[in-house]
């Protein structure tokens, strides 16, 4: 039987690392805002140990539906932190757009992980974009897609953006997965020849 909120935010605590990571995983899924104070301690405490990044990431994704936006200043700080590990850039890129995009601006945040430089976190963020088919103006796509095409075409940051675009609006939104369609990459590929037909496509990150 699956775990009950409750039951997952008691599990955060356990000396399994296999368990807690299970724990975050349901609550990522229940999105129960009750959990959102548990996980942050637990994530806050598990954090510097590069034996659980799995588990580091599934808390931090999990924070990204149960939490609040009091939560971002925390996560913001995390992911510029030299010893932070990828997975958490990426986790935290996701998190930080879904504790935006209902209160605040999306743009902005998205705007604010362009502006770190991380390819992981941007492409944590453009995963969130893309998942929760939100749709950008055309200068952040502009700002976007400029970090997105300054990396070779074959690199793994080009597939969320790609999905993106199914929503984006405007030229560049259009020739950024035109020019996709070509990609050595086949998910890339893929998701452009989706992405031209108004399509999103069904994936499920980690």
């Amino acid at each position: 039987m699956a775990l009950d909120a409750v039951e997952a935010i008691r599990q955060l605590q356990d000396r399994s690392s296999a368990k807690r990571r299970s724990a975050a995983k349901r609550l990522r899924k229940l999105g129960d805002s009750y959990a959102g104070p548990a996980l942050l301690e637990a994530l806050k405490k598990e954090v510097g140990d590069p034996r659980t990044w799995e588990t580091q990431y599934q808390m931090t994704v999990a924070l990204g539906t149960c939490g609040s936006l009091s939560d971002l200043p925390y996560l913001r700080h995390l992911v510029l932190q030299r010893e932070t590990l990828h997975a958490v850039h990426t986790a935290g890129g996701d998190a930080i757009i879904r504790l935006s995009y209902m209160e605040y601006s999306h743009a902005e945040a998205v705007r604010w992980c362009l502006s770190t430089g991380t390819e992981t976190l941007v492409g944590g963020a453009l995963q969130a974009i893309a998942m929760l088919r939100l749709a950008l103006d055309e200068e952040t796509v502009t700002d976007v897609l400029d970090f997105i095409e300054a990396r070779p075409p074959q690199e793994r940051i080009y597939f969320w953006p790609t999905i993106a675009a199914a929503g984006w609006t405007g030229q560049r939104a259009h020739d950024f997965p035109t020019s996709c369609l070509s990609s050595r990459r086949s998910d890339v590929a893929e998701a452009a020849t989706n992405s031209l037909a108004g399509n999103y496509g069904t994936y499920r990150p980690l």
